[in-house]
């Protein structure tokens, strides 16, 4: 069992607050991803978890047990960082055998846990090149191959596969999934601030602003159902559209919400502007249009999109599915 428990945590540089009152509940074998913009403290918030930042006030406990003074190579933890920081000079097989040497286990215990991590990741035919034989994505994986061997309770990822371009990102996402299978009773805990992943990886995600958490749920409870105009806003890609005063008047809410993929093109929207660019993806399109509010309007269309910039285009929500919020950014029910 791995279960995570942090309960009233605060981290303070000085007078500075960096974390306010986090607290979280994970569940041994869950996957969660902490999201939220830059300095809003979420790789703070896993360093508490390792051990490399002290907690200011508050607990931490790992399967029933403060942690919070304990030294980070006793939690039971395993971290893999953005940065491979594999040794130059030492063959993959050494990279990984590395921490394991250092513990002075036996060579044939340490060659079984080598080989059956690398099994795992599709890393036995390289266990004796050196890294820089390696692309981005072998590299990456004899990160957490390295993580592996350990045998930890914990898996902490911060921002592993941000130096990797598009394609790889794809991949090692699928490498993560398939990772978690294999290893079902152990907890995972994962920084991004990349959207795709948060949404396709998580069990749960946790979604900080500020050094506060916003709201925690699943990818499509925070998708379908956020709690403030900030959550709205920040899961999801395009962002949510919003439109206040006179736009969302009629709505009877301070401001409305609501998702490109959730727009009809209709003759008698009930919002209506210029197209002023448009995005064909190939399966969809995304219209971008000027109503006369702060940001233009997404509009998403299936197929290649149909509207130039110059045209008029009138649209609305499809059914109920918008959101409305008050002057705080808090929803209100429909």
């Amino acid at each position: 069992m791995s279960d995570l428990k942090i309960s009233n945590l605060y981290k303070r540089y000085g007078s500075v607050e960096i974390l306010k009152d986090v607290n979280l509940d994970i569940q041994s074998g869950e996957f969660v991803v902490f999201v939220g913009p830059s300095g809003c403290g979420k790789s703070t918030l896993l360093r508490c978890i390792s051990g490399l930042e002290t907690i200011s006030s508050g607990e931490l406990e790992i399967d029933g047990r403060v942690v919070n003074d304990v030294a980070p190579s006793k939690r039971g933890i395993a971290m893999v960082f953005q940065s491979y920081a594999l040794y130059p000079h030492m063959n993959v097989f050494d990279n990984m055998a590395y921490s394991l040497k250092l513990q002075g286990l036996p060579k044939e215990e340490i060659k079984t846990k080598v080989n059956a991590a690398a099994d795992k990741l599709q890393l036995t035919k390289y266990l004796e090149r050196l890294p820089k034989a390696l692309s981005g994505g072998q590299r990456q994986r004899v990160a957490i191959g390295r993580a592996i061997v350990r045998d930890p309770k914990v898996f902490l990822f911060d921002e592993p596969l941000s130096n990797l371009d598009a394609a790889l990102r794809v991949q090692m996402r699928m490498e993560i999934a398939r990772l978690k299978e294999t290893l079902p009773n152990t907890t995972m805990v994962y920084v991004t601030h990349d959207q795709v992943e948060a949404m396709t990886m998580a069990d749960r995600i946790v979604v900080l602003k500020d050094g506060v958490v916003q709201q925690v749920g699943t990818p499509m409870e925070l998708y379908e159902k956020p709690q403030s105009l900030f959550v709205a806003g920040f899961i999801g890609s395009p962002k949510m559209n919003f439109l206040s005063g006179q736009y969302a008047d009629k709505f009877g809410a301070h401001t409305v919400g609501v998702r490109s993929e959730h727009l009809d093109i209709v003759p008698d929207g009930v919002w209506n502007g210029k197209v002023i660019y448009s995005e064909n993806l190939g399966s969809d399109s995304y219209i971008y249009v000027d109503v006369g509010s702060d940001e233009p309007v997404i509009v998403r269309q299936n197929g290649k999109a149909t509207f130039h910039a110059g045209d008029t285009l009138a649209f609305s929500p499809r059914g109920d599915l918008f959101h409305r919020f008050d002057a705080q950014g808090r929803p209100l029910a429909h």
